[in-house]
């Protein structure tokens, strides 16, 4: 029996408004935003960026979530891993009986007809989603269009004969299906992590190399038999959509850059290409952030996202170049006026620092979100600041 395939909601969005409004919205956060994104509380000033939070790929994918549990109250519901990376709003999630195929490894082998499954926001890979298809489930994609988007174009370089260089991460559950798509369509995919890796794919390009050295060094982020040798002949590029946009842009030049000076400027367009796959919203939270610490006076700033978020992640770097920052997975983070829990900026685990802010005299302080993190979190922060400061 073909799976049934939900991919543009359940006609059901206002029968969940109210629960989506209860879990994630927000008064101060809405009174913030009516008030020029200033919010002063005592000796607290408080910097809101213009563009935070919950992007619409975002939204839309936690909509479709709760759709899918009020349409099927009497069917097993599950989701093949994180729905985003924010852990409230995934632990949100299995409160209402939606399962993690993750949690059980020999979860998706016991899976049949009867059972609904969710397709996350970064999308699934090929193997997965013909896996779940074969088993006859009903499927709902959360599938983001920009996504979806780096997913076209990278059956386009395959149509061409083009490898597909992606900048991303290799362990992240979107690059993973991007890369999956290159395969499914004939072609081949490398990795790159950011501008170190990127260089030695150029001087590989430019003056060749060793193809073993080549190999061991991205063993985990390139295609099965591939030969640089072969398959960085003509390359397109192509991201992982929340990715630090300013670094995908200088990834692509210095990919170009080495094709033009392989194979000289009259061939380049047989070698190399590029379409824009930036996602808008990773953009805007980034240009948005930027503007805060170029117009406002702030002390320090506090990012708010799950660490395993990338975007959310690469919002908290593009903070700590310019202002003292504080990356929290969560409000309880701040732990006191003394005390607060975090993850330093390229650090793997969560640390405690003290005397994190003044005890008296003014402060002002920047915020923002990743796009995983919904309002009420923001607004929980906020509560927190002000206590603090009283």
């Amino acid at each position: 029996m073909p799976s049934l395939i939900f991919r543009r909601g359940l006609d059901l969005r206002d029968a969940v408004a109210g629960m989506l409004a209860e879990n994630y919205h927000s008064a101060i956060v809405e009174r913030i935003k009516s008030d020029d994104f200033v919010y002063r509380a005592g000796r607290l000033t408080v910097h809101l960026a213009r563009e935070f939070g919950f992007c619409y790929g975002v939204d839309r994918a936690v909509n479709y979530a709760y759709q899918t549990r009020q349409r099927f109250p009497d069917r097993a519901v599950f989701l093949t891993g994180e729905i985003i990376h924010n852990p409230h709003v995934n632990a949100g999630l299995r409160a209402m009986g939606i399962e993690f195929l993750t949690d059980d490894p020999t979860a998706a082998d016991r899976l049949g007809p009867d059972d609904v499954v969710i397709l996350p926001a970064f999308g699934v890979t090929v193997a997965m989603l013909r896996q779940l298809e074969r088993r006859g489930c009903t499927l709902i994609d959360t599938t983001c269009g920009s996504v979806l988007n780096v997913w076209k174009n990278v059956r386009r370089y395959c149509e061409g004969g083009y490898t597909s260089i992606i900048h991303g991460k290799a362990w992240h559950e979107e690059t993973q299906a991007t890369a999956a798509q290159a395969v499914e369509h004939g072609g081949r995919y490398v990795v790159v992590l950011n501008r170190t890796e990127a260089q030695t794919l150029c001087e590989y390009v430019r003056h060749g190399g060793t193809r073993a050295a080549f190999m061991t060094q991205f063993a985990t982020a390139a295609a099965e038999g591939f030969d640089p040798d072969r398959d960085l002949q003509r390359i397109g590029l192509a991201n992982q959509t929340t990715m630090l946009m300013s670094e995908s842009l200088e990834i692509g030049e210095m990919l170009k850059a080495a094709m033009r000076g392989r194979y000289g400027d009259a061939a380049l367009k047989d070698h190399f290409q590029a379409f824009d796959t930036i996602c808008s919203a990773t953009q805007d939270r980034q240009d948005a952030v930027l503007a805060l610490l170029e117009q406002k006076p702030i002390d320090l700033m506090i990012v708010i996202g799950g660490y395993n978020s990338s975007n959310t992640c690469n919002l908290a770097r593009l903070c700590a170049a310019a202002r003292l920052t504080f990356h929290i997975a969560e409000p309880e983070c701040l732990a006191s006026l003394d005390e607060i829990r975090h993850r330093p900026v390229g650090g793997s685990a969560e640390v405690t620092t003290r005397d994190w802010l003044p005890a008296a005299g003014s402060m002002a302080i920047g915020l923002t979100s990743g796009a995983s993190t919904p309002d009420n979190l923001v607004g929980a922060v906020i509560a927190r600041l002000t206590k603090f400061a009283s």
